[in-house]
């Protein structure tokens, strides 16, 4: 006998439910995302857009769980990054029977130990000192991987070529296999921090960043929250810091992940939503593609006798403008705005 509620089975049956419409939307996403854009986009938006747009969106979810749901600011995301990817890089080398996702899975491993040391002052300080402490993994990390040549394989030049990738008999050569590569990661990526987050350490996290003392007194352990969050984070940020190597720059070097970095991944994070999952590829999708139109139309700019380096500033100047107007309109991100438009056009629409 079935155990299913009855009205569950007339949700699943009927074929005006939201849950199938949401379902037949997934299967479109899916073939357009993992089939027709493979064959149908160019070389250049393969490698040069989407691809760093995937991987930003990833970096940003794993800043994301700690920042936005656990509360706990950090700067230290592009150290991460180049622990994954340095750490993947020498399990792909010394260890060349290891599939490539186990050595993604390892090098996320050893990213989420190195993030929860440096987690570590978190259970004393918060807010701007936590920033500063975060910070400082980016100073030691780029020094230890230019000081101690062993995790550049002993190479002296410093800058390492992105090895082979496989997996099985598909050899990831293209950019059109490099996209698919990062497209399923990020994908699983997504629905594991989406499972996090709706489980009990999410809701635990949640109640350390609106009030940690309150937090305590009902019997939640602080200290292992945060301390989880900065790991599952780094683990996340760490695969994301591999597939930016690996797949984006082709070389594993520590000026592959300069102090910019950290930035942009915040700026993603802020602009599509503290505490979105959603967010993520909406602050992404702003970051990387937003530039990329400036500089097409400042080509006209170009034609009509004004100066190459200041039409560079003016598209940082526009950029930033941007980036204000749209915090001061709508703080809570793009993920809000998207939001409160779908519940506005629900609305008109219900009769």
């Amino acid at each position: 006998m079935s155990t299913r509620p009855a009205s569950m089975t007339s949700a699943m049956s009927d074929p005006r439910s939201p849950r199938v419409y949401l379902l037949l939307a997934g299967v479109v996403v899916a073939v357009v995302l993992f089939i027709a854009v493979p064959v149908a986009a160019s070389e250049y938006w393969l490698s040069a857009v989407l691809i760093p747009f995937l991987v930003m969106s990833a970096a940003a979810l794993g800043l994301n769980l700690v920042t936005g749901y656990a509360g706990q600011l950090s700067l230290g995301s592009a150290a991460f990054m180049a622990v994954g990817a340095y750490s993947t890089y020498n399990f792909v080398v010394r260890v060349p029977w290891l599939p490539l996702p186990v050595a993604l899975v390892a090098g996320g491993l050893v990213t989420a130990a190195v993030g929860a040391l440096f987690g570590l002052p978190a259970l004393r300080i918060k807010g701007f000192y936590l920033i500063v402490s975060s910070l400082a993994a980016q100073f030691f990390v780029e020094w230890l991987f230019i000081k101690v040549s062993w995790f550049s394989n002993d190479d002296t030049s410093g800058v390492l070529s992105a090895p082979r990738l496989a997996i099985g008999n598909w050899h990831i050569d293209s950019p059109s296999s490099r996209y698919l590569l990062v497209l399923g990661t990020v994908t699983v990526l997504f629905i594991f921090s989406w499972r996090v987050v709706r489980s009990e350490l999410g809701r635990r996290w949640m109640a350390v960043r609106d009030m940690d003392t309150a937090a305590s007194v009902i019997g939640i352990p602080v200290a292992a929250s945060r301390l989880l969050a900065f790991a599952l984070s780094s683990f996340v940020i760490g695969i994301a810091g591999a597939l930016w190597a690996f797949a984006y720059l082709g070389t594993v070097e520590p000026h592959g992940f300069d102090l910019n970095l950290p930035f942009q991944v915040l700026f993603i994070v802020i602009i599509g939503g503290m505490g979105s999952i959603a967010g993520n590829l909406l602050g992404a999708a702003f970051i990387v593609l937003l530039p990329i139109l400036l500089s097409n139309a400042s080509g006209v700019l170009v034609h009509v006798g004004i100066d190459a380096g200041q039409v560079q500033n003016l598209q940082k100047i526009v950029l930033g403008t941007l980036i204000i107007a749209f915090l001061v309109r709508e703080p809570d991100g793009l993920a809000q705005l998207v939001r409160s438009s779908i519940l506005r056009v629900s609305t008109r629409l219900r009769p």
